[in-house]
This record gives C-alpha cells, structure tokens and sequence, in this order.
C-alpha cells in the first residue's frame, strides 16, 4: 500500500521491491477497498505492534506460501495517516521487526526513533525472518543503492 506521494520518490520502496519479487502487488492511494485484498492468504501486516500488544511471537503462522505481507509505503506519518483511514488494515495482524543489527540506511535517512527502519529495509527483513535467507540478491541491491544514494549526497 503506497501513499501517492511516494511515487514521486526516487528512493521508493514500492518500485525496488517490485523489481526484485515476483509476487509484488502495488496500490497506491489513501483509502483501500478491503475486498480487493481478499484472497486465501493469511494477511500479515508489516508494522510495530500497537503499544500492550505482543504482536505474533505467540501466535503459530501459516507456511510462507500461505502469508500476505502488507507493506505500507510513506513517512512514519503518512502510514499512521493510511491506518486511520483504514481501520481494516489496523485491525490486522501485525508482523513487527525486531532489529537485530542497525539500519543500513544509516545517514540517508531521518528516524524518528532508535531501531526504526527504512519501508525498504523492513520489508527485506521481514522476508528474511518469514521466508529464509533467500533474499540475498535482493540486499546486494539494496547496497547498490546505498552507494549511489550515498554519491548523490557527497
């Protein structure tokens, strides 16, 4: 789920995760039809867990096959922003990150908060801990872009 002005962004996550994943499905807009989601996969949204909740760790999951990871793309604002407007997608399960290492994006990117990651970078993670370590290519791409991010700001 892509808010509109990331499409604007030359570092969107939205396009770089389509290139690379052959099952990348993205809407961009403020208000989503929850029916144009249905589907026999267990959706998981990709997001921290609201404050009290445990989030997944205690709950078993469905093999990968079986998963629908929503990623929403925007600002930490605009997110918040997508889940108030659609109070569907806040009711779903949340897949939550816990970092392991620091983020990647390093100084290219302003966060809020310690351990926060780029849309990018979590939903690499995200397929990482659901998936396996099959992403690999996917990370060298990531780099790649981090180095001519990196150019772009010296």
């Amino acid at each position: 789920m892509q808010d509109p002005q990331e499409r604007l962004q030359a570092k969107g996550t939205a396009p770089l995760l389509r290139l690379g994943l052959q099952h990348c499905e993205v809407q961009a807009g403020e208000q989503f039809d929850p029916a144009a989601l249905r589907s026999e996969r267990h959706s998981l949204l990709l997001y921290p867990a609201a404050p009290g909740e445990a989030g997944l760790a205690a709950e078993p999951l469905p093999p990968p096959e079986r998963l629908r990871l929503i990623v929403l793309d925007g600002t930490w604002r605009k997110s918040r922003k997508l889940l108030h407007q659609n109070p569907w997608l806040a009711a779903l399960p949340r897949f939550s990150l816990q970092p392991a290492e620091p983020a990647r994006y390093g100084a290219l990117r302003r966060a809020q908060r310690p351990g926060q990651l780029s849309t990018l970078e979590a939903a690499l993670r995200a397929l990482e801990q659901l998936e396996g370590p099959r992403f690999e290519p996917l990370w060298q791409a990531f780099e790649r872009f981090m180095v001519s991010m990196r150019r772009q700001v010296d």
